[in-house]
């Protein structure tokens, strides 16, 4: 499972040693808050993948890591099985998409509301 972590900044995404021989990423995956425009929850991540792996590791239905890249999109995927997930689309970013498994879906969504004054 992915290991987030938030604060007003950033979002954070720890790797565990085995996620970034999978994922092909020596770091965690850094994402500033203010690049982040959409947050959508989702039961089924594998749909929606978009590209082919580069690097990355997929296996059909079981795991899918790494940078995902299409004709003009990159995306940072980390999903396990078919367990409910988070989509998040970024602006600005070096990916266009994160895309990963998590039981905090919801959780993450409410942290991530702005502040509207």
């Amino acid at each position: 499972m992915v290991t987030l972590l938030l604060d007003q900044a950033q979002l954070e995404i720890v790797l565990s040693p085995l996620e970034r021989a999978a994922t092909f990423h020596r770091e965690n995956v850094r994402v500033e808050r203010s690049s982040i425009v959409k947050v959508q929850l989702t039961d089924d991540p594998h749909t929606w993948l978009r590209g082919v792996p580069g690097p990355g590791t997929h296996i059909p239905g079981i795991v899918a890591a790494g940078t995902w890249k299409a004709a003009a999109t990159t995306d940072f995927v980390l999903i396990r099985r078919r367990r409910a997930g988070v989509v998040i689309d970024l602006e600005g970013a070096e990916f266009d998409r994160l895309i990963f498994s998590t039981r905090h879906g919801l959780a993450l969504t409410q942290a991530l509301r702005l502040d509207v004054s």
